[in-house]
C-alpha cells in the first residue's frame, strides 16, 4: 500500500458548522483541561490545521454582529440535531 503522507484531506462543513466548531475550538483549545484530554501530542497538528483553516475562511468572525450570527448558527444545528447528543438524566 502506498501511503503518501502529505496528500490533503478535504473536510465539507456547512458555514453554520464551520462558525460553531470554529468558536468552540477557539474557546476550548486553550484550556489546562482541555490539554489534558488531548493525550497524544501529535493530535495537536490536526487541531491548529483545522482552527487555523476556519480562522483563515470564514468572513463572519470579523463581523460586528458576530455573537448574533453563531447564535443563529447554532439554533439552526441544535434544531437539526433533535434529540441527538443530548446527555441522559
Amino acid at each position: 500500500m502506498d501511503v503518501r503522507k502529505d496528500r490533503p484531506y478535504t473536510i465539507r462543513l456547512t458555514e453554520d458548522e464551520a462558525l460553531v466548531l470554529s468558536d468552540w475550538l477557539d474557546r476550548v483549545m486553550h484550556r489546562k483541561d482541555f490539554s489534558q484530554l488531548v493525550d497524544d501530542r501529535a493530535v495537536w497538528a490536526p487541531l491548529y490545521a483545522i482552527s487555523g483553516a476556519l480562522e483563515t475562511t470564514l468572513p463572519h468572525i470579523f463581523a460586528s454582529n458576530y455573537g448574533e450570527l453563531l447564535d443563529a448558527s447554532r439554533g439552526r444545528l441544535l434544531e437539526k440535531l433533535g434529540e441527538s447528543g443530548q446527555e441522559d438524566g
